[in-house]
């Protein structure tokens, strides 16, 4: 059996039409209007990233002519005093258990049962604040969760 649009009585026809109707406008508010209001924000974060971009672009040639991030180191201390002092400032006075020279500006650095976390930001803020780097390291567990035995070479940059 077939039914055509032709086919149908008035009444059926005034619901079909108006059941097309009702589809189609929830169609619209069911997809393409919040699909409106993603492409609006996307544009919308897509300028705002524009606008920081040329910022960054206006103030990099200031920000390099400025010099390094950091502190620079204020007083002539040996790198001994520096490191010792940095590694208690740290909290891991404990766990630093010998330090001796090794060649000129450098510092062999044995630390037993240190934070790992703890290590890492001490030797970050040793670069940052101080020009210190680590010319070598020898990292093992200390067979406690989140604690190492560490052997550094540091040397001033």
């Amino acid at each position: 059996m077939s039914f055509s649009f032709a086919s149908m009585n008035e009444r059926e026809k005034r619901m079909v039409t108006i059941g097309g109707i009702v589809a189609a406008v929830l169609l619209l508010m069911a997809v393409i209007f919040p699909l409106n209001r993603s492409v609006s924000r996307a544009q919308e974060r897509v300028e705002h990233k524009q606008a920081d971009l040329a910022w960054m672009r206006r103030v990099a040639p200031q920000l390099a002519s400025a010099g390094p991030i950091g502190e620079q180191p204020t007083t002539q201390d040996s790198l001994l005093v520096t490191v010792d002092r940095a590694a208690r400032e740290a909290g891991l006075g404990s766990a630093l258990t010998s330090s001796e020279p090794s060649g000129p500006g450098g510092l062999r650095v044995r630390l037993e049962k240190a934070p790992f976390d703890t290590l890492v930001g001490w030797l970050a803020r040793l670069a940052d604040r101080h020009g210190i780097r680590v010319e070598s390291a020898s990292i093992d567990n200390a067979n406690e969760p989140g604690l190492v035995n560490a052997a550094l070479v540091l040397h001033t940059s």
